[in-house]
C-alpha cells in the first residue's frame, strides 16, 4: 500500500481584501510533497511564496481549494484545531531563531511538548534531550542562546521544530542570518535528517541553498510556474569537508613559513 503525500493542494486560492480592492495571493495552487522529500521553495517578494507557506503551516485560511496535510483536511478548520494541527504535525524553523533568551536550550526545545494536548510524550525532558542529541548539542544542553554561536542557535531552533516528531519541517529563510561556512553546516544537517526520513520544506531566495534540495518549486503571481528536480544536487557534508581540508593545507603551509 502506498504512503500518502505529506502534503496535498488541490486548486488553493488566496483573495485579500485591500479596501475596496482585492488582491489574488494564490490563483489555484496544486502541489504534492510525498514523504521523505526535501524542497525548496523560491519567489520574488509578492509572488505568494509566503501566503503559500502560511497556508501549508497553517497559519492561514485559503479563500478556496482543498488543503490536505498527512491525510487530515485543513482547509474549513478553525483556529483551535490549526493550533492543535501545528503542534502535532508540523516543526518551524525561522531565519531569527526565534528562541527564549534567557531559557536554556533544553527548555527552549521542550517548549512546544508543554502544548500537546494529546500527551503523545510521556517524558517530555528526555525526549527535548534527544532532539538536541540529534542536532549534535548533546553537550549544550544547558546553555542559553547568549553563550551559542549562531550556528548552534539555529540547531537549537531545528530540535525544536523536531522535537514533536512532526510529518513535516517547514524552514522559512533558516540560512538568512548565518555566513557563509555555517549555512553550508546547517544545510548539512537539513541533509543528514532527510536521509533519516523527515521530509523538508525550505523556502529560500537563494539559488546555491536550493541546490540542495531534491526538488525546487519556483511560486510567481500566485501560481506554481516551475516545479523540477534538482540535477547534480550539492552535498553539504562533502562541502564542508573540501572546506576542512582547504584550511588544514593553508594551516600547514603558514606553519612551514
Amino acid at each position: 500500500m502506498s504512503q500518502q503525500p505529506v502534503i496535498r493542494t488541490e486548486g488553493l486560492r488566496k483573495v485579500y481584501q485591500m479596501g475596496s480592492n482585492e488582491v489574488h495571493a494564490l490563483r489555484g495552487v496544486n502541489l504534492n510533497v510525498e514523504p521523505g522529500e526535501m524542497i525548496a521553495v523560491m519567489g520574488t517578494s509578492g509572488s505568494g511564496k509566503s501566503t503559500l507557506m502560511n497556508i501549508i503551516g497553517c497559519l492561514d485560511r485559503p479563500t478556496s481549494g482543498s488543503y490536505y496535510l498527512d491525510g487530515a483536511r485543513i482547509d474549513g478548520l478553525d483556529k483551535d484545531q490549526l493550533a492543535d494541527i501545528r503542534n502535532e504535525k508540523l516543526g518551524f524553523v525561522f531565519q531569527g531563531f526565534n528562541l527564549l533568551p534567557r531559557t536554556s536550550a533544553i527548555d527552549n526545545v521542550e517548549l512546544p511538548l508543554l502544548y500537546d494536548r494529546k500527551h503523545r510524550f510521556k517524558d517530555s525532558r528526555a525526549q527535548a534531550a534527544h532532539a538536541l542529541e540529534r542536532v549534535g548539542l548533546g553537550g549544550r544542553l544547558d546553555h542559553h542562546p547568549s553563550e551559542l554561536s549562531g550556528g548552534q542557535q539555529q540547531r537549537v531552533a531545528i530540535a525544536r521544530a523536531l522535537v514533536t516528531s512532526p510529518a513535516l519541517l517547514v524552514a522559512d529563510e533558516p540560512t538568512g542570518n548565518l555566513d557563509s561556512r555555517t549555512s553550508v553546516e546547517v544545510m548539512a544537517l537539513f541533509q543528514e535528517l532527510n536521509n533519516e526520513g523527515v521530509t523538508i520544506l525550505l523556502v529560500t531566495h537563494e539559488p546555491d541553498i536550493a541546490e540542495y534540495h531534491k526538488r525546487i518549486v519556483v511560486v510567481r503571481d500566485g501560481m506554481i510556474i516551475k516545479d523540477h528536480p534538482v540535477e547534480n544536487r550539492r552535498s553539504a557534508a562533502e562541502e564542508l569537508r573540501n572546506l576542512d581540508s582547504a584550511a588544514a593545507q593553508e594551516a600547514a603551509k603558514e606553519a612551514v613559513a
